[in-house]
């Protein structure tokens, strides 16, 4: 069994002991700790805390555990109950909330569950905040109220059409036109939350013809839930009939997406953000972000507006940061994170959505055609195993040392970036390995160039 704590929140695997898995005494512990810190350290605008959680089995027990200890510390819970990681956070927002919880190990399987903690703005903890809840967690240093506090219980099932409703208010998003569009549309949303609110959605956007696969929330995932072309079959096979325009994947909680072509062609994850931020960038001219990770299509879409885009370490909480940073219009990540901030500062399938379809109404292609306007990049993802005595830190320097003639970029790991093409090495926080990402104009000299600095790697250990 697994339990991983990291600064932004834990995650782990149902049954087991204590400190080895997700269990109830953990689940309590951590909610303890983030309960304790935010009544402590944060600017408290109301009594509020959010918590919504995905389909999962567990989801019933984790929830109830999070509630009782957050109410008794204090708290006033609004349990939003069924609702995506995108909801939760605009609902925090909505609510004026001092911060929130969503129950979701987002693309793991259903064995997996996780806490993930929002701050009063609806967007994850940073660094400093992760680590003081942990330092809590590790001293056990609660803070909880007498009976006359105890905090009080109110359930919301409101936000899913306040989330909707949210995003039909965008300036860009057009429902006339994907209306006019007559768009025939599948999805497949792994019996998860996504099968809860997409339908609602799409039919708001004007699409009336939609097949669902998977789209009861009974938390039993169909297939491997992460949103890749090899867990995808079923939609890919229903997409080569030839009688739908689009096909949009979710996982679990419906904060990344994935498209399939009317012919049954992956889109590419990567290009979900290249596209929505084409369109975003035609009507509002401004910079743009992404993770040092992801597909440098977007670097090229950027500049042919004119415009600026700059690179931030992995994950969520350093792309907003970096987007923050820029005043960047549109941003997220390459696993189909589209971060827009007129909407939120939070990944959101929804706004994917409505700006992809918005933007296909407008050119009036089909999404084949449209993937071959913007460039094209074969990504390559491999690691290389060592021992945990080597010094991954030492190593990295030396690589950056052996590549100094090319551009190199050490925010995260250490990047190099060719003319043509570029490598990501990443030290694993959780095991002793390098994440090797690399990207070319072919999936083979995507291979080659990786497989070059692995040798260059192994010939130094």
């Amino acid at each position: 069994m697994t339990l991983i704590k990291s600064i932004s929140g834990i995650r782990g695997t149902i049954g087991g002991q204590v400190g080895n898995a997700f269990t109830p005494l953990d689940i309590v512990k951590f909610t303890s700790a983030y309960g304790t810190y935010m009544r402590r350290c944060q600017p408290i605008k109301n009594n509020k805390i959010i918590v919504g959680r995905d389909a999962r089995i567990s989801g019933e027990m984790v929830r109830n555990l999070v509630v009782g200890t957050l109410m008794g510390i204090g708290w006033d819970v609004v349990d939003i109950d069924l609702a995506s990681t995108p909801t939760t956070e605009i609902a925090v927002m909505k609510e004026d909330a001092a911060g929130g919880i969503i129950l979701t190990a987002s693309h793991n399987p259903k064995q997996w569950n996780a806490l993930k903690l929002l701050n009063g703005k609806g967007e994850f903890l940073n660094a400093e905040q992760g680590e003081a809840v942990l330092d809590l967690v590790e001293t056990e240093d609660f803070d909880y109220v007498e009976v006359d506090n105890l905090g009080s219980y109110k359930k919301d099932l409101s936000y899913n059409q306040k989330h909707i409703d949210s995003v039909l208010g965008l300036e860009l998003v057009d429902v006339e036109a994907i209306k006019a569009a007559n768009f025939k549309v599948a999805i497949d949303c792994v019996n998860s939350v996504g099968g809860l609110i997409l339908p609602d959605l799409l039919k708001q956007l004007g699409v009336e013809k939609i097949e669902k696969l998977h789209c009861d929330a009974t938390g039993h995932f169909a297939h491997n839930p992460e949103p890749l072309e090899e867990n995808l079959g079923d939609i890919m096979k229903l997409m080569k009939e030839g009688s739908l325009d689009v096909a949009f994947v979710v996982d679990p909680d419906v904060d990344r997406l994935a498209l399939v072509a009317e012919n049954g062609t992956m889109y590419g994850e990567e290009y979900t953000l290249v596209t929505v931020a084409d369109y975003v960038l035609k009507h509002t001219p401004g910079n743009t972000v992404s993770n040092l990770s992801s597909t440098r299509a977007l670097r090229d879409v950027t500049k042919r507006y004119g415009m600026n885009y700059s690179a931030a370490a992995v994950g969520e909480v350093n792309v907003v940061a970096k987007m923050k940073e820029t005043n960047a219009v549109i941003g997220g990540e390459g696993n189909g994170g589209v971060i827009y901030p007129e909407s939120h500062y939070g990944r959101d399938a929804l706004v994917g959505i409505a700006l992809f379809l918005s933007h296909l109404a407008h050119e009036k292609k089909t999404v084949s055609e449209l993937r071959a306007t913007y460039p094209v990049y074969f990504m390559s993802k491999k690691r290389i195993d060592l021992t945990p005595e080597i010094d991954v830190d030492g190593l990295l320097d030396k690589v950056q040392e052996h590549f100094s003639d090319e551009e190199i970029n050490t925010v995260d790991g250490v990047k190099i970036d060719f003319s043509d093409k570029w490598v990501h090495l990443r030290k694993s926080n959780t095991e002793p390995i390098i994440r090797v990402y690399s990207e070319a104009h072919t999936k083979e000299k995507a291979d080659t160039i990786a497989n070059e600095v692995i040798a260059v790697i192994q010939s130094m250990i």
